[in-house]
C-alpha cells in the first residue's frame, strides 16, 4: 500500500475537489469553473497514457447474472492479460473477499512484477470506466471519481448491477491513501482520452447524454471535465448513442499515441454501416482540430477486422485495436484471427510507438461483453518529480 506523504494528502487547493454528486445537476457548480491545484499552485492534469505508470489495476468479473457460460473464459482472458502487463509493471486486481482465493489461483504469480489481489466488492471487470481516473502535478497525485452510473443504463436491456462498481473508486482511493476530487459530472474513464498537454478527445454521444448529465449543455459539461482534469481543449465527436453499453466511448474509436498524433479505428469489411458513419464523422472532425497547443493533427488509420473472422461471437463483440492499453515499455493489444488485419495492426502500433514491444493477445471471451483490453485496465501514472 502506498505510504503517505504531505504532497500526497490535503493537497486539493481549489476546484472540483471533493463535489457531491447531488451538485451534478443542471447546473454548473461555479468551484467547477476553476482547476483543483496543490498549495504551490499548480494545476493537476490527466497525463497521457504513455507516461510512465506506478501500477496497472484491473478488476476480477464478478457476477455469472452478466456472463452466464462465459464467466469462466473471461475469467481466463483476465488471468492472461494481468500476466502479460505484469512482465513490464505491478498489477492490482480488485477481487469480492469469496472470490480472491479464485483470482489469485487462476492469476498465478507475476511474470517479473506482483499481481496482487485486493479484496474488495465489485460487480465486473470493467474498471477502466469506474475505477479512478488519475491526475497529477509535480510531487503530486490525486483520482478523479466519475461518479459511475452503470453507463445511465438502468430501464435498459443494457442494464447490469453496477451499485459495487460505483463505490469502488472511492474505496480504492481511501485504501492507497490517495486524494480523491468528485467530479461534478457523471461518465466513465473510457470516455476520456487525452494527449498529456491539455487536449482531450470525448464522444458527445456519451457525455452530453441525459443518461448521464440531465439538462447540462454541451459547454458545461465541457467546462466540468476541463476544471476536473485539468483540461485545455476539448475535441468534441459526434459519436453514436444507443447503439452499445457505452454510447460510443472514445477509446474505442481514437486514441492519443503522442501530441499531436491519433490513431483512428476504421471499421472492417463487412461492418455496420452505422458505425462506418461513425469513423467518417469523426475522422471529418479530427482532421480539421488543433490541439492545445494550436497543432493540426496528424491521424493514422487503424483497420478493423474483416467481419467474416468473428461472425459468430455475439452481437455485442468489440473488435477494436484501438482498445489498446500502453504500459511500460510495451503495448498490449488485441488480435481476432484475421491474420492480415492482426498483422497490419502490429505493423501501425509499432510505427506508432517506436521504442515499446507490441505484445498480441486474444480476448474473445473479454471482447463478447463489448469492451477490450483497455477497458480492463486502469494505469495509475507515476509521480512526477517535484520541482
Amino acid at each position: 500500500m502506498n505510504t503517505p506523504d504531505p504532497t500526497r494528502r490535503s493537497l486539493l487547493k481549489l476546484g472540483a475537489a471533493a463535489l457531491p454528486l447531488a451538485a451534478v445537476g443542471a447546473v454548473l457548480p461555479a468551484t467547477a469553473a476553476r482547476a483543483a491545484t496543490t498549495p504551490s499552485g499548480a494545476v493537476l492534469r490527466m497525463p497521457a497514457e504513455t507516461d510512465r505508470h506506478t501500477r496497472t489495476w484491473m478488476a476480477w468479473p464478478a457476477l455469472r447474472s452478466v456472463w452466464d457460460q462465459q464467466l469462466s473464459s473471461v475469467r481466463r482472458d483476465i488471468a492472461n492479460l494481468a500476466y502479460e502487463i505484469s512482465r513490464y509493471e505491478p498489477v492490482v486486481l480488485l477481487a469480492r473477499p469469496e472470490q480472491a482465493a479464485d483470482a489469485r489461483y487462476t492469476c498465478g504469480g507475476g511474470a517479473y512484477h506482483p499481481i496482487e489481489v485486493e479484496e474488495s466488492a465489485n460487480d465486473d471487470l470493467w474498471i477502466r470506466d469506474f475505477g479512478p481516473t488519475f491526475v497529477v502535478a509535480p510531487g503530486a497525485i490525486a483520482g478523479v471519481d466519475t461518479n459511475f452510473n452503470g453507463w445511465g443504463k438502468t430501464g435498459t436491456s443494457y442494464y447490469q448491477p453496477f451499485r459495487n462498481d460505483a463505490a469502488a473508486a472511492a474505496t480504492l482511493l481511501g485504501r492507497y491513501e490517495l486524494d480523491r476530487i468528485r467530479a461534478p459530472f457523471v461518465g466513465e474513464g473510457g470516455s476520456l482520452e487525452t494527449d498529456g498537454e491539455g487536449t482531450l478527445l470525448a464522444t458527445v454521444s456519451s457525455l452530453v447524454n441525459p443518461n448521464r448529465n440531465p439538462g447540462k449543455s454541451q459547454a458545461q459539461v465541457e467546462a466540468a471535465l476541463k476544471s476536473s482534469l485539468g483540461i485545455d481543449k476539448v475535441i468534441w465527436v459526434p459519436g453514436l448513442a444507443g447503439q452499445d453499453i457505452t454510447d460510443c466511448h472514445i477509446d474505442c474509436l481514437a486514441r492519443f499515441t503522442a501530441p499531436g498524433q491519433v490513431l483512428l479505428d476504421r471499421p472492417g469489411p463487412g461492418a455496420d454501416a452505422r458505425w462506418v458513419a461513425v469513423h467518417e464523422q469523426a475522422k471529418r472532425v479530427l482532421q480539421g482540430a488543433t490541439d492545445a497547443k494550436g497543432r493540426r493533427l496528424r491521424i493514422t488509420e487503424l483497420p478493423g477486422p474483416e467481419r467474416a473472422f468473428i461472425r459468430g461471437r455475439g452481437k455485442e463483440f468489440l473488435s477494436s485495436y484501438s482498445n489498446h492499453y500502453t504500459v511500460n515499455g510495451a503495448v498490449i493489444a488485441p488480435q481476432f484471427g484475421d491474420r492480415s488485419a492482426d498483422g497490419t495492426a502490429y505493423d501501425l502500433l509499432q510505427a506508432a510507438y517506436p521504442g515499446r514491444r507490441i505484445v498480441q493477445l486474444d480476448i474473445d471471451a473479454i471482447a463478447s461483453g463489448g469492451g477490450g483490453i483497455h477497458c480492463a485496465t486502469q494505469s495509475e501514472p507515476a509521480v512526477p518529480p517535484a520541482c
